[in-house]
């Protein structure tokens, strides 16, 4: 079967079903796992993410707004490879090529390819992709085995933290500049994880958040996970807040209970790696749980903010 992934949520599902010689291109996003940066890449982005985050905003908009999409799709090479099954989504127009804009491009396509669309909300849906995706390549025990080590590990974070006395109240920020709250699966994660976060809409879409809202709220804890960016990237973005008073009078920020994750690979990734998302949201959050889990230093740090870098 020849297998065309436009997620890097996925492209790292397909990879953990063992399918990885069934991929023949994955979007330009797709760098996990390493093999993964093989492939040929299919599609690219229209909008510069090297730019600060309010003008990557104010682009995005612009652009859905013009074209209804922030990417190209490579039609020549979809043609060329004639693929049996095309895996992308609906979800969010920003994260990765919508679902309309591929059914269109495979119109034109002489064999026409399965396309999936993979729209999860929650984290039980995260893990009905996964069975949709092991049923149609025909490797429904594989995946069966896939989503059962995930729930044992979702259910481990369960019981450490049922020990726990208190559920700080956490902030989990998907976007700064303006900001946003996490969305989808993150609130869930945070609960799940011994939080609170009342700001998120679990099973809902990241929002704009107004700042009197996060100063209400008064996080005592604050996960800074920007979508599509890496922690030296956010780094960037954070030392603008050093200048904002709401900020500085944040418990969290008081704290030193700021923390600063790779927004690119894990929270808003979909797949399996979302339960490392999981793990680490428990350590940020009761780090007497330190112990248990143990994460690269790209994964997340904490942010000492009363010096100029983490």
């Amino acid at each position: 079967m020849k297998i065309v992934s436009l997620l890097p949520s996925a492209t790292e599902i397909v990879y953990a079903l063992g399918l990885g010689d069934d991929l023949v291109a994955v979007s330009h996003e797709c760098d996990f796992p390493v093999e993964a940066r093989s492939k040929p890449r299919i599609t690219r982005a229209l909008v510069d993410s090297d730019q600060p985050s309010e003008t990557i905003d104010h682009e995005v908009r612009e652009k859905l707004h013009e074209a209804g999409t922030l990417y190209d799709l490579d039609f020549e090479l979809l043609k060329r490879l004639q693929p049996d099954l095309i895996l992308t989504q609906q979800l969010c127009s920003v994260c990765a090529v919508s679902y309309d804009y591929v059914k269109d491009a495979v119109k034109g396509l002489v064999h026409s390819p399965r396309v999936v669309n993979l729209e999860p909300m929650r984290l039980q849906d995260i893990f009905e992709n996964i069975r949709t995706v092991a049923r149609m390549t025909g490797c429904s025990e594989q995946g069966e085995a896939v989503i059962s080590l995930l729930q044992r590990r979702v259910e481990r974070v369960r019981s450490l933290v049922s020990r726990i006395d208190t559920r700080p109240r956490t902030f989990l920020m998907e976007w700064l500049h303006p900001p946003f709250s996490g969305g989808h699966w993150n609130g869930e994660l945070v609960e799940i994880a011994g939080g609170v976060d009342r700001i998120a809409k679990s099973g809902q879409p990241s929002r704009r958040v107004e700042c009197q809202e996060i100063l209400d709220f008064a996080a005592e804890i604050v996960v800074i996970s920007c979508c599509g960016f890496s922690i030296d990237r956010t780094l960037r973005e954070v030392a603008q807040l050093k200048s904002v008073r709401e900020w500085q009078c944040l418990p969290a920020v008081l704290n030193q209970h700021v923390f600063i994750a790779d927004g690119n690979q894990y929270f808003s990734r979909p797949g399996p790696r979302i339960i490392d998302s999981l793990e680490m949201l428990a350590v940020m959050i009761h780090p007497e749980l330190a112990s248990e889990y143990q994460f690269p230093p790209v994964a997340f740090r904490k942010l000492h903010t009363n010096r100029q870098n983490s």
